[in-house]
């Protein structure tokens, strides 16, 4: 999850529907489902645990009292073949070679793991180089790694992208918003493809969008990613993050000025600077190969069910995480119990609306918080063709603070589902909006960026931060006491004061849109500026 829930395409065939007309979204089932989902019982909801069969199992108990039939031939589920590999033995990550040996501990200042499916990793004296952004951008004349040659070293990367503090969009980073070159995953794929040894990302809480206890809490314990041909030998050998205190530490010794180096790093042309030292460290795998699951139900079509409108949500979390006063169960119940209940919600709406002319299909996806690879399987072995996905709704956590006055668009500008949406934020009274920080590089921290990747357009967003009551100074304090408190930590439990009016608007949307689409014969596309667009007009072309 990566926040607190937050032109006119003719659609002759399917009106938008009066709100009358909108049946009512269960708050009960809201509270039910939450509730369940984060309880200790289901031992924060971790992928290939026990925990998973109890979550999985209450998820098609809810979808079959819904209505739904099982949406994939005849099963409820799709198998999502996983490795998992749990560090373990993990010595300080040294430097040797400046003014001072620096030492950094695992979990109080650095974390690490791999991606390679290997018993043990061990780093021995691998020269260190700073990469800035750790960016190859050849469209914008930008190379991080230009002139320098990393195979086998070790590179420190800045998180986000050099525009991160730019005001507006202006920049060839998209100014303040992040692009995907500011997403650490981007960093560890291109210092990959560079051929480093390892990869550490230095971690600033401002451009990162999150605190060190985020980051501990996610990058420590048992760590997944799919099961594929190859071990993932391809990728370096550690990948994680360190302290920012600990990245001063060791450019101090490397006779470097952190600051100069990061400003420097912002500009066009930067070139990379060995820092003279060499890095160290080893810890050893325990590897457990395992499928889970996605969990398919399906409304069919009664004229084009080969069409489909999807809906999606993750049912996963943390499971067992670092105890914050003795409590070592990251419940998740915001993130992403909410995003399930309201999945619920949507379809016992649906049913109870009848049957649309093409098929919706409700999908809670797995191993969302291990990099988005529930859907990322889903979509590269789509049980239902992407060329005939109309497009959907992505929901991760859903608003409980109360009703808001605006409704903000992850990605915001990207595709026309967006002027479907727009009439129904204003037929509510709301009005539409960009995301207050797109620094935080939300729009590729959940599920829909697995689709979007190949072409599907589906709709993130949620309540905005304008409360009715308490306006943005209230709305804005909820969101940054949920990031620094809560998010990924044992305290995203559940609340029975929560206010739910909000996530009640909001699905109320989400129902009239997927409505829309399933009774239309319209196919939304991209923005012709967006990066996706490309990729939708060949899938759709005929053939």
């Amino acid at each position: 999850m990566r926040r607190l829930a937050l032109a006119a395409l003719t659609l002759a065939c399917a009106p938008a529907l009066a709100q009358s007309s909108v049946p009512a979204i269960s708050v009960d089932t809201l509270k039910d489902v939450t509730k369940t989902l984060s309880s200790d019982a289901f031992e924060g909801r971790a992928p290939t645990t026990p925990a998973e069969a109890k979550t999985t199992d209450y998820i098609v108990e809810r979808m079959k009292a819904a209505g739904l039939k099982p949406g994939n031939n005849g099963s409820w589920f799709q198998d999502v073949p996983l490795v998992e590999l749990t560090a373990q033995n993990m010595t300080p990550l040294t430097f040797t070679g400046g003014k001072a040996p620096v030492s950094l501990t695992y979990r109080t200042d650095m974390v690490l793991a791999t991606y390679r499916v290997t018993p043990k990793i061990d780093l021995r004296n691998s020269d260190v180089v700073f990469v800035g952004y750790g960016v190859n951008a050849p469209e914008k004349g930008w190379n991080d790694y230009a002139g320098i040659d990393v195979k086998g070293k070790t590179v420190v990367v800045l998180v986000n992208d050099p525009d991160w503090q730019t005001v507006g969009k202006d920049g060839l980073f998209e100014g303040k918003a992040m692009t995907y070159y500011g997403r650490w995953t981007y960093k560890f794929e291109e210092a990959a493809r560079q051929g480093a040894a390892a990869v550490l990302i230095v971690h600033d809480t401002e451009p990162a969008a999150y605190g060190w206890g985020v980051v501990q809490s996610s990058w420590t314990g048992p760590q997944l990613e799919l099961d594929e041909k190859g071990d993932h030998m391809d990728q370096s050998a550690a990948v994680g993050w360190m302290q920012l205190a600990k990245a001063k530490e060791l450019f101090a010794s490397a006779g470097k000025d952190f600051a100069a180096l990061s400003a420097a790093a912002k500009v066009k042309g930067f070139k990379a600077v060995p820092l003279g030292v060499k890095a160290s460290v080893s810890f050893t795998n325990t590897i457990k190969r395992q499928a889970s699951k996605n969990v398919i139900g399906i409304l069919p079509g009664t004229e084009r069910p080969n069409e489909t409108v999807l809906f999606t949500a993750h049912w996963d979390h943390l499971g067992r995480c670092d105890a914050v006063k003795g409590d070592d169960i990251c419940n998740g119940a915001l993130d992403n119990a909410s995003g399930v209940a309201g999945l619920i919600a949507l379809a016992e709406a649906q049913t109870k609306a009848g049957s649309a002319k093409r098929s919706m299909v409700f999908m809670a996806v797995t191993a969302e918080e291990s990099g988005l690879l529930g859907s990322e399987y889903y979509a590269r072995n789509p049980v239902y063709p992407l060329k005939d996905t109309v497009g959907g709704v992505n929901m991760d956590g859903l608003n409980v603070v109360g009703p808001s006055k605006d409704v903000v668009v992850t990605g915001f500008g990207k595709s026309e589902l967006e002027d479907l949406m727009k009439p129904l934020i204003e037929a509510q009274g709301r009005v539409m909006k960009p995301e207050p920080n797109p620094e935080r590089g939300g729009y590729f921290r959940s599920d829909h960026f697995s689709f979007a990747k190949l072409g599907v357009p589906m709709f993130d967003g949620g309540s905005g931060e304008d409360l009715v009551d308490g306006g943005t100074a209230k709305g804005h304090a909820a969101v940054l006491d949920y990031i620094a408190n809560r998010y990924h930590k044992p305290q995203d439990e559940y609340d029975p004061a929560w206010n739910w009016a909000g996530a009640v608007q909001d699905l109320s949307l989400y129902f009239q849109l997927g409505r829309q689409l399933a009774m239309s014969d319209a196919w939304p596309n991209w923005y012709t500026t967006a990066e996706f667009r490309k990729i939708r007009d060949k899938d759709r072309s005929p053939k």
